[in-house]
């Protein structure tokens, strides 16, 4: 046992524990948000829904894809996640989510499983299809919703390092940034542009070679059922990022995920079978907040919109009547499937340009949705959620799902 008072110790947007009882708290409002979303929904009988491969299901938008899918859809299948155990510290939040994930699973009674592994090694996709081709004999659809630092390529065994970096010049933009007491403050900063080295190493852990290589791992074992749909989530943003995002490395590696959708899409098709990138609204998410500008960016977004803006969760119930074929896929000139649009209306992004332009460090707090932003980052480590006393001691030392 190892029960202790969990406080969300860090700096900046990196807390050093997470608390169990607050992740899972987090998870349950995901679930009764998905339930209470309008839309189309078929929940499956016990044990007949489609089967879903889900890979990087603790955290972000690929877990609210799996929350949604066990809600909504019933699904079986295997989610993969990859977080540490508890020891000195907590465990990650990740760990605890998807112990709450689980629980969510066995009460709906769907034969979803989870896996603490590396995405990209070799040795854990053959077992993720042993598994899959044991006990479901192939796989309806198959979500990609990685963001790794870095990748170890299982076939050279180089090692490649991300960076969040403009290309060809150099950046200077706004930023937020919290102190240790959590008081946030506005400044200004430099980014060099990346090396073409950098720039490569980032495609190489953020593009599509791994999902490729998943997709031709399941069909070479023969795991793709009639009408297969692969999604890969992924994100746009706004102009007033865009150096750093869009035209940045990440941009890079955005653009060949894009390129790798549309090479698997002409493979599948003969077949009856779907590849596209999926892109999501702006969310505060462990990824997002590396980047910088981000954070401002969403909570001037926040101010604008208010209410309006979309969860995750709202985004994944579409994403899934889309994938289940419930609606069609909205789809853009590009081929890409866009769950973002209330984000990149011109309206709304008139409002946040306004902002973006006036905001001073006196008047952060009236242009942008401080507080809302602060709650929801701390919330990702299971800090902030109503419900939850932080005062009790809590067991830290939880097992992965069996």
């Amino acid at each position: 046992m190892s029960e202790r008072i969990v406080s969300p110790t860090g700096r900046g947007f990196l807390l050093l524990d997470s608390h169990p009882a607050g992740c899972a708290a987090s998870v349950a409002r995901m679930r009764a948000e998905a339930e209470s979303e309008p839309g189309a929904g078929s929940k499956a009988e016990t044990g007949a829904g489609p089967t879903a491969l889900v890979i990087g299901s603790s955290a972000g938008y690929g877990l609210a894809a799996t929350v949604a899918g066990l809600v909504r859809h019933g699904i079986r299948g295997l989610g993969i996640g990859f977080e540490r155990p508890a020891g000195r510290r907590s465990a990650t939040a990740g760990w605890y989510r998807t112990i709450a994930t689980d629980a969510i699973a066995r009460e709906l009674g769907c034969d979803f499983s989870f896996r603490n592994a590396d995405a990209f090694a070799d040795t854990t996709k053959t077992e993720a299809l042993d598994l899959i081709a044991e006990r479901f004999g192939g796989v309806d659809y198959l979500i990609y919703s990685v963001a790794a630092p870095r990748r170890t390529d299982p076939r050279s065994g180089e090692t490649y390092q991300s960076v969040i970096k403009p290309l060809g010049r150099t950046y200077v933009t706004k930023t937020l940034e919290f102190d240790i007491e959590g008081t946030p403050s506005l400044r200004e900063v430099t980014l060099e542009p990346a090396t073409e080295a950098e720039a490569d190493a980032t495609v190489r852990v953020m593009g599509g070679e791994d999902w490729s290589r998943w997709v031709e791992a399941l069909a070479g074992r023969g795991l793709l059922r009639d009408g297969f749909r692969t999604v890969a989530l992924t994100y746009i943003g706004s102009e007033l990022n865009a150096p750093i995002y869009r035209n940045g490395t990440i941009g890079a590696a955005k653009a060949d995920l894009e390129a790798t959708a549309r090479e698997l899409d002409a493979r599948l098709a003969p077949h009856g079978g779907k590849a596209l990138t999926v892109v999501n609204g702006a969310a505060v998410t462990q990824a997002s907040t590396a980047i910088p500008s981000i954070a401002l960016y969403v909570s001037m977004l926040r101010g604008e919109l208010g209410d309006r803006l979309q969860s995750p969760i709202e985004q994944s119930v579409r994403l899934w009547e889309q994938l289940t074929g419930a609606r069609p896929f909205d789809v853009d000139d590009e081929g890409r499937a866009r769950l973002d649009r209330w984000e990149l209306d011109p309206a709304v992004q008139a409002g946040v340009t306004k902002r973006w332009q006036a905001i001073t460090p006196e008047s952060v707090f009236e242009l942008a949705d401080i507080d809302w932003f602060r709650t929801q980052f701390r919330s990702l480590y299971g800090f902030d959620v109503p419900g939850v006393d932080y005062t009790r001691p809590v067991e830290t030392d939880q097992p992965w799902p069996a």
